[in-house]
C-alpha cells in the first residue's frame, strides 16, 4: 500500500485517481482517446490497454429501532469524530442492498432487514453515486466496528446535524423522515467540508 497517498472516502475522492495498473508497476500509460471513444483515456500503447476511471458507488442505510436512528462516529480519515450513517464503497460482486447489509455489519456490527430505498444521491463533481436504502434493526444490539468510534440511536430532536460527516447524510436523513417513494438527487455545487 502507497502510504504517500492521502486516504480518501465518500465524498472526498481525488478527480482521479492512480490507475491500478500504474500503482501495480503496469506497462507504461499515455492520456489519449482511445479509436471508437469520445475522451481522453489512460492507454498502454505496447498492449493496448485501456483504463476505465468510473464513478465509485457507495452504498448505505438510514437504520431505525423504534423511531430512532442508528449513527456511527467515525474513526477514519475523512472526517473523524464525525458522525454518519452506516455506508462505504460498494465491493465487487454484490448488491447494493448486500453493501449496505455488509457497511452495518462492519462499522455497528449489527444486522439490519433491508425494507425499501431512501434514494440515488448523485455526486457528479467526486464521481460518486450514493445507493441509501430504508433498514430496521433486527433487534437493538450494536457495537462500533474498527471503523467506528462510537454507535448510539438518536431521536430525530436529538440527531447531531452540525457533526453529521457528509452532506449526503443530510440529505437521506431529511428523505427517510419525507418518506414516500425512493428520490433522484443531483448535487448541483461543490461542497466544501471542514
Amino acid at each position: 500500500m502507497n502510504t504517500d497517498r492521502p486516504e480518501h472516502d465518500a465524498e472526498t475522492a481525488p478527480d482521479s485517481p492512480p490507475s491500478p495498473r500504474a500503482r501495480e508497476g503496469g506497462g507504461p500509460l499515455v492520456e489519449t482517446i482511445p479509436e471508437g471513444d469520445n475522451r481522453a483515456r489512460l492507454v498502454c500503447p505496447d498492449c493496448g490497454y485501456i483504463e476505465y476511471a468510473n464513478p465509485k458507488v457507495v452504498v448505505g442505510a438510514v437504520c431505525v429501532w423504534e423511531e430512532k436512528i442508528l449513527l456511527c462516529r467515525r474513526a477514519i480519515a475523512p472526517r473523524i469524530g464525525y458522525w454518519t450513517i452506516p455506508a462505504g464503497y460498494m465491493e465487487l460482486n454484490e448488491s447494493t442492498t448486500d453493501g449496505a447489509v455488509r457497511e452495518v455489519r462492519e462499522e455497528a456490527c449489527t444486522r439490519i432487514l433491508v425494507d425499501g430505498l431512501v434514494g440515488i444521491y448523485e455526486i457528479p463533481h467526486i464521481s460518486q453515486v450514493h445507493v441509501i436504502h430504508r433498514a430496521r434493526l433486527s433487534e437493538p444490539v450494536f457495537a462500533p466496528g474498527i471503523e467506528s468510534q462510537e454507535v448510539a440511536l438518536f431521536a430525530w430532536a436529538d440527531i447531531p446535524w452540525d457533526a453529521l460527516a457528509f452532506p449526503s447524510n443530510t440529505w437521506a436523513l431529511e428523505r427517510f423522515r419525507e418518506g414516500g417513494g425512493p428520490v433522484l438527487y443531483t448535487a448541483k455545487d461543490v461542497v466544501t467540508l471542514d
